[in-house]
């Protein structure tokens, strides 16, 4: 709270104060960001991938999307992971160009993710020099409330929390795997399915798309 309050008034750019609105609604953002390594102090954003739920309701139809230009080059190893080569981001945004879109898109609404942490900490390596805060959006951590629903089921259980075994369990269906858009789509799925009721017998439970 005392960090938030300090960013707050750390904000170089008026016009992003929205970050800091009391959000009273019920929605929230699933994110995932595609990036060029797993090392927070080289990593760079190739893509981010956005969708706001509400309910049991995923907005897939007003999803973001967005493809960035990085600085530096692009491993092979990475490119074996998420598939995207300099050729495919020739023409994407600029960083700063990018994350204004998904700043606007998100508002001041909770966030929620896998691996969100890591997610936040390298938007934050953008963030910050540009706005002088970081991201001060409430945190929901897919993992945390998965291994706390199986953990319900099965207290001897043991947890496997890699993303896909998560979707499995949870049998949602699988998209394209690696994809920022994909990815957080299939995260807003697992987030409905482990807030809905009855717990712990998530088996049919249901969502909604809006949009196409």
């Amino acid at each position: 709270m005392r960090l938030r309050f300090l960013d707050r008034h750390r904000l170089r750019d008026p016009s992003y104060r929205f970050l800091f609105d009391h959000y009273k609604d019920s929605e929230l953002v699933a994110l995932d960001t595609e990036l060029t390594s797993l090392n927070l102090g080289t990593a760079e954003i190739l893509s981010i991938g956005a969708v706001r739920l509400q309910g049991n309701q995923i907005f897939s139809g007003d999803a973001l999307d967005l493809l960035i230009k990085p600085n530096g080059l692009i491993s092979r190893e990475s490119i074996k992971v998420h598939h995207l080569r300099h050729i495919d981001l020739d023409h994407g945004l600029d960083p700063r160009v990018a994350i204004a879109h998904f700043l606007e898109f998100i508002g001041a609404r909770p966030l929620v993710g896998y691996f969100l942490q890591f997610d936040i900490a390298v938007l934050n390596k953008y963030v910050r020099p540009w706005l002088g805060i970081r991201i001060p959006n409430r945190q929901i951590e897919i993992s945390s409330l998965y291994h706390q629903y199986v953990s319900r089921r099965s207290p001897t259980q043991a947890v496997d929390l890699r993303f896909g075994s998560i979707i499995r369990d949870l049998e949602i269906p699988p998209l394209e795997a690696h994809n920022a858009r994909s990815d957080a789509i299939m995260t807003a799925m697992a987030y409905i399915k482990l807030n809905q009721e009855p717990k712990p017998h998530l088996r049919g439970a249901s969502f909604g798309y809006v949009g196409a």
